[in-house]
């Protein structure tokens, strides 16, 4: 049995709405240790709760995990129970927990959450991760089976984001921001073996395309290795291309939103 239910979602900190979950969870499965991944997730957006899941799952234990980023909630998306690498996600199914699933192996099962006698009651529409989610978890901790949650689901119908890619071509690699974290830094479909292959070592000069515009970025271990306020790319802790600003927002002076078009290649 897993000792970790994890929750990740998009309520913030300023209200009741973790606590809820949480107490929803410690009623149920009051042995459970639960980890918060992250309740900052800018609102409604999918696509950044689904990366910062899938870039947080390798270092989390095997258990259950929470996502709800649901702009769709009370509509008529359905919840679901993904088995994936000895992992079970739970949350919406609107691509949320696509690139997690991925991460752990790709889905084995899946199970549209809709056995009503799990969950809390009345249920709100608009908060499926108190009266859904949350209790959801504490009884497959206790012991369900994610198969008694409700009839199962075809994992080839199971709703899944693009993945990001690059595309390594005539001495350059293309891709695109996959996502822009709290201190604007942006971070890049393209991996740091990527810029390998073409030769880049930290302490050259990438030359990089924004569109139209042309850049020219030093390629550094940190952003703390150029002066406050320089912009620089580096190699992220998920190692991934980022760029940054030493200081300073990269996204906001850049105009680089997640899915922004990025050509990086050596410059001479």
């Amino acid at each position: 049995m897993t000792s970790v239910i994890t929750l990740l979602t998009d309520y913030g900190l300023d209200d009741g709405y973790v606590a809820a979950c949480h107490g929803v969870i410690a009623g149920i499965a009051p042995e459970a240790r639960v980890i918060d991944v992250c309740h900052l997730v800018p609102s409604g957006d999918v696509r950044r709760g689904a990366a910062i899941l899938a870039q947080t799952i390798p270092y989390l234990p095997q258990g259950i995990h929470i996502g709800a980023v649901d702009p769709s909630a009370g509509g008529a998306r359905r919840a679901v129970a993904v088995e994936a690498g000895g992992r079970v996600f739970i949350g919406p199914d609107n691509g949320l927990l696509s690139w997690a699933v991925r991460a752990s192996g790709g889905a084995e099962a899946a199970y549209e959450i809709s056995n009503e006698e799990h969950f809390l009651r009345p249920v709100s529409p608009t908060f499926h991760g108190r009266d859904v989610f949350s209790p959801v978890a504490g009884r497959l901790f206790g012991g369900l089976r994610p198969s008694e949650l409700g009839p199962e689901v075809p994992v080839g119908r199971l709703v899944s984001l693009p993945v990001p890619t690059s595309l390594l071509r005539d001495g350059s690699v293309e891709g695109e921001v996959v996502s822009v974290d709290r201190y604007g830094n942006t971070q890049l479909s393209i991996a740091a073996g990527d810029l390998h292959a073409l030769g880049v070592r930290v302490g050259d000069t990438l030359g990089v395309w924004l569109g139209r515009r042309q850049l020219a970025l030093p390629y550094r271990e940190t952003f703390a290795a150029v002066p406050p306020g320089d912009l620089v790319a580096f190699a992220d802790a998920a190692g991934l291309i980022a760029i940054a600003i030493n200081a300073g927002d990269a996204a906001q002076r850049l105009g680089l939103p997640p899915g922004a078009h990025v050509r990086l290649s050596p410059t001479p």
